[in-house]
């Protein structure tokens, strides 16, 4: 019998104190329904708290006094003990959320201690103060952090969106409170004693798991300076209007519905998986997913036939189980959403290729069969609105030009990708895709030491990289006397 994990205090100011209500977040396998965990729910006076122990640090704890070198380190070590714990940091995701355990370890469990190295780097060489000459006198450019930061995190990849968030603020030097989701909390609680093994001063994190009650109580709260938020974009809409109502710092890394381009020279053998594999990974649970594949007319049934013979070898089943590449969604409310777009896919003439349903014999979980859908028009709901489940569309294209005037065409420009045997063509290709990140022949639109974010509904601002660490910078000149 599988244990029930059972976490009764909070993360608050960088130690463990007791919650301030006993309100509680039951956490149960979307695999099966077995109760994963009950953890804490934090409410308002436990928000009060974090940002209070926030402030202090901020206005004069031993974190305000940290050089950039002193903060790299204390990010290598957050960054090692993740890595001593990747194996139970993916099974806790898993559990928590339904990632396939193929994905969890690297996609959830490594991932975030390279994201966190990369901010190490930017920490030690960052130009946090700069002299230049001016016409008055010399001034003195200094970095400083923005204030008390909020990171707000969606269930998809808790600890890796985190760690984007965590990694630059500490890198700046700016307190954050993490808020993660009621989805997918338990991960979180392994992160916040890997902070404190890692010896942060206090006040430097909080972590506090809870649902848009409470997100929205932080976005608004009077000591918050700044927002990390990473979600939909209907939630990022509302939030966006409460920081420019408040002109309150904000990022925000929202949806996408991004097109992977297979120009008429690809290798089909090479693109087939790694495509799919960026439409369909983690469950398709993933906002940079290549969820619209774009294939050229002179080789468009061969392309349909190879993307759904590849599909029909998916295996769906138990996320826990080593060999499974597509598990549940990770709830019953994200299933219901999935299957009203494979209905109306359906409906609007596309053509079904593969899946459409749910798989048998896995009645007890969140399951939706991997689907692919050929022939479909870019003005249709299941090429133009974000899924956020295992459903892939087919779109055709006569030339190039028209490829990209397809990709483009969208609400969203998060990521996007182009496939061909001339790397000097896709470069020229990608640089032509209004997205924030485009790939040549690779999934791999989420760098680790570059900036990530969107164009148009896609977000505001970019998360890893100098650009992250500056959005939890604010900029000071000192004018200095000639002389």
């Amino acid at each position: 019998m599988t244990t029930v994990i059972e976490r009764d205090q909070l993360f608050v100011g960088g130690r463990w104190r007791n919650p301030a209500s006993g309100e509680r977040i039951e956490v149960r396998s979307p695999h099966d329904q077995r109760q994963v965990a009950s953890v804490p729910l934090a409410v308002e006076a436990d928000a009060d708290a974090a940002v209070g122990a926030a402030r202090a640090a901020l206005d004069g704890g031993d974190w305000a006094a940290t050089t950039g070198k002193d903060r790299a380190e204390v990010i290598r070590r957050v960054s090692a003990g993740l890595q001593a714990r990747a194996e139970e940091l993916a099974g806790l995701v898993t559990d928590e959320m339904g990632s396939p355990a193929k994905f969890s370890l690297f996609g959830q469990a490594i991932a975030p201690a390279m994201v966190l190295d990369g901010y190490a780097e930017l920490a030690e060489r960052f130009p946090f103060e700069e002299r230049r000459a001016g016409l008055v006198g010399p001034v003195l450019i200094q970095k400083v952090p923005v204030g008390v930061a909020v990171g707000i995190v969606p269930w998809n990849v808790p600890i890796f969106l985190a760690c984007m968030k965590l990694g630059a603020a500490l890198a700046a030097g700016t307190p954050i409170i993490l808020k993660p989701p009621p989805e997918a909390p338990v991960s979180s609680f392994l992160l916040a004693e890997v902070l404190l093994d890692a010896g942060l001063p206090a006040g430097a994190v909080s972590i506090l798991p809870g649902g848009a009650d409470l997100g929205r109580y932080l976005v608004a709260h009077p000591g918050v300076d700044k927002v990390s938020f990473t979600g939909s974009s209907a939630a990022g809409r509302t939030i966006g209007a409460t920081c420019g109502q408040l002109v309150r710092r904000c990022t925000l890394e929202l949806g996408g519905k991004s097109a992977g381009i297979i120009l008429d020279d690809a290798d089909l053998a090479t693109v087939v998986p790694q495509l799919l594999d960026s439409g369909l990974q983690n469950n398709g649970q993933v906002c940079a997913a290549q969820s619209r594949i774009l294939a050229p007319a002179v080789r468009y049934n061969e392309i349909v036939d190879a993307l759904a013979d590849h599909v029909r070898g998916l295996v769906v089943g138990d996320p826990r189980d080593p060999a499974t590449d597509v598990g549940p969604v990770v709830s019953g409310r994200q299933r219901d959403r999935v299957e009203g777009y494979l209905a109306d896919g359906m409906a609007s003439g596309a053509r079904l290729l593969v899946g459409g349903g749910r798989p048998a014999g896995l009645d007890a979980g969140f399951y939706v069969e991997p689907t692919l859908f050929a022939d479909v028009e870019n003005t249709s709901r299941i090429a133009r609105e974000e899924i956020f489940g295992p459903v892939v569309t087919v779109i055709r294209y006569r030339d190039t030009d028209e490829a990209v005037a397809i990709a483009n065409d969208s609400d969203y420009g998060l990521s996007g990708s182009v496939w061909t045997a001339d790397t000097d063509r896709g470069v020229a290709v990608a640089s032509r895709i209004r997205t924030g990140t485009c790939a040549v022949n690779s999934v791999a639109v989420v760098e680790p030491r570059s900036p990530f974010g969107g164009f148009k509904q896609s977000g505001i601002g970019r998360e890893m990289g100098p650009e992250g660490v500056e959005a939890y910078l604010e900029t000071r000149t000192v004018v200095l006397p000639f002389g």
